[in-house]
């Protein structure tokens, strides 16, 4: 999957739906799996719900946070206001991953929409094995959180 190329995620949403937590679970998730990451935000304004950004570059040796203009391999974007401000920084074949990628009906608690969306992300990177996924999600939640966030991956993961 990765070799030596470098994978581009972003992550964005608005403050309160779990933008860093949704990218502290996957920069856990490469990292366990072996893989240099490299992490940085953008959250100046997540207090009154404004956008909240988060690039994750992982592979063999990555040297900066930042996704490059246009490199971004998987867009995705919690809340679909936030598609028009990102979108951009895909690369021509990059993968756009959105809320209606699930059925939010079948999700449980929406606050979960986080982990759900990591759950399609998870589809596109078969390399990363689903229990690496499973202890990042029970990493950052409490235990009375664990089952509810790995119903909602599991959700994500079948969406595909």
């Amino acid at each position: 999957m990765v070799a030596d190329n470098i994978i581009n995620v972003i992550v964005a949403g608005i403050g309160g739906q779990g933008v860093l937590r949704a990218s502290d679970i996957f920069g856990q998730v490469v990292f366990a799996a072996g893989y240099d990451v490299k992490k940085s935000e953008v959250h100046g304004m997540s207090q009154r719900g404004g956008s909240v950004v988060s690039d994750i570059r992982f592979g063999k040796q990555v040297f900066s946070p930042m996704v490059p203009p246009e490199e971004c391999d998987y867009l995705v974007v919690l809340e679909e206001t936030q598609i028009e401000s990102n979108v951009h920084r895909l690369r021509p074949n990059g993968v756009l991953i959105k809320p209606d990628s699930i059925d939010l009906t079948k999700l449980r608690n929406k606050r979960s929409i986080n982990v759900a969306l990591l759950g399609v992300l998870s589809t596109y990177l078969p390399d990363l094995p689903e229990e690496l996924w499973l202890s990042a999600i029970r990493n950052n939640f409490a235990e009375k959180l664990h089952q509810i966030n790995e119903t909602a991956f599991r959700l994500g993961k079948s969406s595909r």
